[in-house]
């Protein structure tokens, strides 16, 4: 007897109707009671030699219309398990070769350095040889990044090496790395000039220190270069930020006065019409929108352990949330008892996200649409905006 794999689960396993899972099965692949599968119509051939065992991705082997369902599922489980259903709009995906920012594992070892993501649960170390995810001018940069990292890492040690796509190319921060003595500083600057670097920066353990920066190093959001501090919250591709800002828009609508909470270096706050109130725990966060809007209000403020209070959002007329994984369910009890007509809220996380929906509909709002958004290609992770009204 053959079973038919009819979902995928929230870790990328195949589901059968009994509930067995397969490993790196597609939706319409059939499993023998021996385990064989037979592909079926939505299974493809993974673009890259890495896969399955580079944990950067987890499903390569399945189609676009495959993902895009998967998207969709893990948002309407989510939302059923806390008994709620809404508008699941179409998923935005990213496209390969789209992701703008990532941290790999580098190691010294027998000689030379592996650098690449970890394997799937494991430590190891897939030293990368080609990736379908990261921007060309990321990946560009790995196999010299080798060879300067075999100067700088201690045998035996490993590092992190973390790139973004700035507006003046990339900024490279590596961390666990040491570079001691006039030759070993003049190589970072030799590099950083040779591969044409935004900024360089090392963290050899008491944070990280800029080594290399021509000029100021910014990203452009909503058309205005924003400062980029070191590390940075940055949303993972450009096409993904530019479809949750389109969604956080449509959620605001023409609101003449708006708070951005969690707002980082601005990403939603630089989009919204009107007077903006922008509040983040970061204090680099809320220097540099400050730098970029000398006249924004902008709070440094830690919304867990003192989130904005009903009585100080009154005369707001919407409020955009797009706080960690972890949710906002401080922030969110506080909106439940608020008059804010409208909330944006942007989620990394389906499960918190739901959490706190229930919570809003309980103080009496409306989720009228959710849209997920794929900016990790081909893995697990799923964003998403959604929509609340009164």
């Amino acid at each position: 007897m053959r079973e038919t794999i009819l979902r995928i689960a929230a870790r990328g396993d195949g589901v059968t109707a009994s509930g067995q899972h397969v490993a790196f099965a597609a939706p319409g692949d059939l499993v023998a009671e021996d385990g064989t599968v037979t592909p079926g119509p939505h299974r493809q051939l993974p673009p890259c030699r890495h896969f399955p065992a580079c944990g950067g991705c987890q499903l390569q082997h399945v189609d676009d219309a495959a993902y895009t369902d998967f998207l969709t599922a893990r948002v309407e489980g989510a939302l059923a398990q806390q008994g709620l259903t809404t508008v699941l709009r179409a998923p935005h995906l990213s496209p390969p070769r789209s992701r703008r920012r990532a941290t790999l594992r580098a190691l010294k070892a027998g000689g030379k350095v592996v650098l690449g993501f970890n394997a799937e649960k494991s430590n190891r170390i897939i030293d990368m040889a080609e990736c379908h995810i990261l921007r060309p001018e990321l990946f560009a940069l790995v196999a010299p990044l080798r060879e300067l990292l075999s100067l700088l890492l201690a045998a035996k040690r490993g590092g992190e090496v973390h790139m973004t796509l700035a507006d003046q190319g990339v900024d490279l921060m590596l961390k666990g790395v040491r570079a001691d003595g006039f030759e070993a500083a003049q190589g970072l600057v030799d590099f950083a000039e040779q591969h044409g670097l935004a900024r360089l920066s090392l963290d050899e353990g008491l944070g990280p220190e800029v080594r290399w920066e021509p000029q100021p190093a910014t990203v452009t959001l909503s058309g205005r270069p924003v400062p980029l501090p070191v590390g940075a919250f940055l949303q993972a591709t450009a096409d993904g930020e530019e479809a949750l800002v389109e969604a956080v828009r449509e959620a605001v609508g023409k609101a003449s006065a708006s708070a951005d909470l969690f707002a980082g270096i601005g990403t939603f706050a630089l989009a919204l019409p009107g007077r903006v109130l922008a509040a983040e725990a970061s204090r680099d966060a809320v220097l540099a929108l400050k730098r970029a809007v000398p006249g924004i209000a902008a709070q440094h403020r830690d919304l867990y352990r003192r989130p904005l209070m009903a009585e100080e959002m009154v005369g707001l007329e919407a409020v955009v949330l797009d706080p960690p994984r972890s949710g906002a369910e401080a922030q969110v009890a506080e909106l439940a008892r608020s008059a804010v007509p409208r909330i944006a809220y942007v989620s990394c996380n389906p499960a918190t996200f739901a959490r706190d929906a229930a919570v809003l509909i309980e103080g009496g709002y409306r989720l009228e649409w959710v849209r997920p958004v794929g900016q990790f290609r081909w893995s697990t992770h799923i964003e998403l905006a959604a929509s609340f009204a009164r």
